[in-house]
């Protein structure tokens, strides 16, 4: 899944999986919602693009963090969850987002 090549740290690794403006507010809103459709995320997500939405959720299905369903009927309907891969990083995430609030108060 490393679209870079071998890794050196841990770091390195994880941060090639949630790389990307969207990624990690992705990740919360799939968390805080359970199963999304593609228009409820780009709602969401103000100011993301079709076009940057559709790739991020592509690459993060490609990293096992979302699993994407098409239900195959019409009109078409596809949704998003995450997987249990993808609700680890949610929980490493939510010690960085702890720190950034520190960050964030201290900066005032």
């Amino acid at each position: 899944m490393n679209r870079r090549g071998p890794y050196v740290c841990g770091v390195e690794a994880a941060m090639d999986v949630f790389a990307g403006k969207w990624k990690s507010t992705i990740l919360w809103e799939l968390h805080d919602h359970g199963t999304r459709r593609f228009g409820e995320l780009r709602r969401a997500l103000d100011g993301v693009s079709e076009k940057m939405l559709a790739q991020h959720l592509r690459e993060m299905e490609e990293d096992g963090l979302i699993v994407r369903r098409d239900h195959g009927v019409v009109p078409p309907r596809v949704d998003y969850s995450l997987t249990e891969h993808g609700r680890t990083l949610n929980e490493a995430l939510h010690e960085l987002t702890r720190w950034g609030e520190e960050r964030m108060q201290r900066l005032g």
